[in-house]
């Protein structure tokens, strides 16, 4: 038999043409014949920036300048309403490791904030990771994991071959000491104490793993803790030493010390990505940045109110792109409304991984969509959320996206807002829409009663 030559086009192009039709044909269960069909399984870099706000990026906001992630913005397809799981850092965390709303379990419900804290994601929990090993990939966790201490909790226990970061929620830059004052960095399950500015130790790291010689695909979740408090940029050892060893984290900081701690992470994942290419992976890497909720003070929140805490706009809505060289095309806006845990969907499905049937996922395989075969679809969400902090004496916030609508409640207050015409949720609407003010109520009280309930 003759085999006819192909057009005259790159083999990059006629592999992502061919696995995108295959894609949408045989739909995401069937990713992975695709794939083995037409290309090697791609590699996952899944990078998350911690309390980065919706503006911070100069591609979505006006205030700071990064170069570099507007540039892989530009390589792939940018979201516009793209969802944080959760409105603080470990519930959306979970969200992602597990692909399911957070209260589904205990730690999606409150922050482990020290050691003594109990509560972490389970080890018997099927996570994204613990799925993609068994599928034959490498896995890593670089960067912070806050979703449990040990003995009992740790990405170890939770798929990841191998894990360099922090535990809690907040390190310091420099000594990177936790709330409590204790070093936190880890290599695995031992605690190092390794000289550096955090970013760039999680950037060296990063860099380290992906340029390493391997014979299976990768997954690389690079999770920095930049840009959260305290208020540090790499130039500022000596803050580290007075200020901060003698101040709460929070205290202090500038817009220019934040714009030095954006710079830095920016550079970094240039720095990561520059690895990527040299390695001669990048084309066959998908690559998905995106933040674990809402701004924190120095934050640009661009039209919205709110910032992390609140399930406001600002506290929820979170810079997204997705980059897959020869498969999505680059360049693109996208205006559908996605969440936290539709990344583990998407993964998983263009990694061809089964997801347990045990523990069905709550996300949406994003690929039709991103390959334009699917209009923008009017989407349901659901948030719910009470501060641990302070004895878990936090008001209790909940909060609806149903099409263009949102319904947001604040203790005994409701709120009705048209996001179509009113980003900024400005101007109440229930009085006007109480049909639609008792809808929105009602499917949050369905969803309400089917996640645990916040403890006591």
């Amino acid at each position: 038999m003759n085999k006819r030559k192909l057009p005259a086009i790159s083999r990059r192009q006629f592999v992502g043409t061919a696995l995108a039709s295959t894609i949408l044909t045989l739909g995401g269960s069937s990713v992975f014949e695709a794939v083995a069909a037409k290309r090697k399984r791609p590699n996952i870099l899944f990078i998350l920036t911690d309390d980065l706000g919706w503006g911070d990026l100069s591609i979505y906001g006006k205030t700071y300048q990064t170069p570099n992630l507007d540039q892989l913005a530009k390589e792939g397809t940018r979201f516009t309403n793209a969802y944080a799981a959760q409105t603080v850092c470990t519930p959306t965390r979970i969200g992602f490791f597990t692909g399911r709303y957070p209260a589904r379990l205990p730690v999606g419900l409150q922050e482990p904030l020290v050691e003594s804290d109990t509560v972490g994601l389970p080890p018997q929990q099927p996570t994204i990771a613990s799925l993609l090993k068994a599928n034959g990939y490498q896995t890593a966790l670089v960067g912070k994991w806050h979703a449990g201490f040990l003995p009992d909790y740790s990405p170890l226990k939770s798929g990841f071959d191998e894990f360099f970061g922090n535990y809690s929620g907040a390190i310091d830059y420099f000594t990177h000491k936790g709330l409590d004052g204790e070093l936190d960095f880890y290599e695995g399950e031992v605690r190092v104490d390794k000289p550096g500015y955090a970013t760039d130790l999680y950037t060296e790291r990063a860099v380290e793993f992906l340029t390493r010689p391997r014979n299976q695909p990768f997954y690389l979740s690079l999770h920095y803790n930049a840009p959260h408090w305290p208020w540090e940029g790499p130039e500022d050892e000596e803050l580290s030493r007075t200020f901060y060893n003698s101040n709460a984290f929070t205290a202090g900081g500038s817009p220019e010390t934040y714009a030095a701690i954006l710079k830095s992470l920016d550079d970094g994942v240039g720095r990561v990505l520059q690895a990527l290419k040299d390695s001669g992976q990048a084309d066959n890497t998908i690559v998905i940045f995106v933040s674990d909720n809402g701004g924190e003070r120095y934050s640009d929140i661009g039209p919205f109110q709110g910032k992390k805490g609140s399930l406001y706009e600002g506290g929820l809505r979170v810079p997204t792109f997705i980059r897959w060289p020869g498969v999505i095309q680059p360049n693109q806006v996208n205006s559908q409304v996605i969440i936290t845990f539709d990344l583990t969907a998407t993964i998983l499905a263009a990694t061809g991984t089964s997801p347990d049937p045990n523990y069905p996922l709550d996300g949406q395989n994003l690929l039709p969509v991103l390959l334009g075969r699917k209009p923008v679809s009017p989407r349901t969400l659901f948030w719910r959320y009470k501060s641990n902090v302070g004895g878990n004496s936090g008001q209790l916030q909940a909060a609806v996206r149903s099409g263009d609508w949102k319904y947001l409640r604040q203790g005994e207050k409701e709120y009705l807002f048209d996001l179509a015409n009113d980003e900024g949720e400005q101007t109440d609407l229930k009085d006007n829409n109480p049909k639609v003010l008792q809808r929105l109520r009602d499917r949050f009280e369905e969803w309400n009663g089917q996640v645990l309930p916040y403890p006591a």
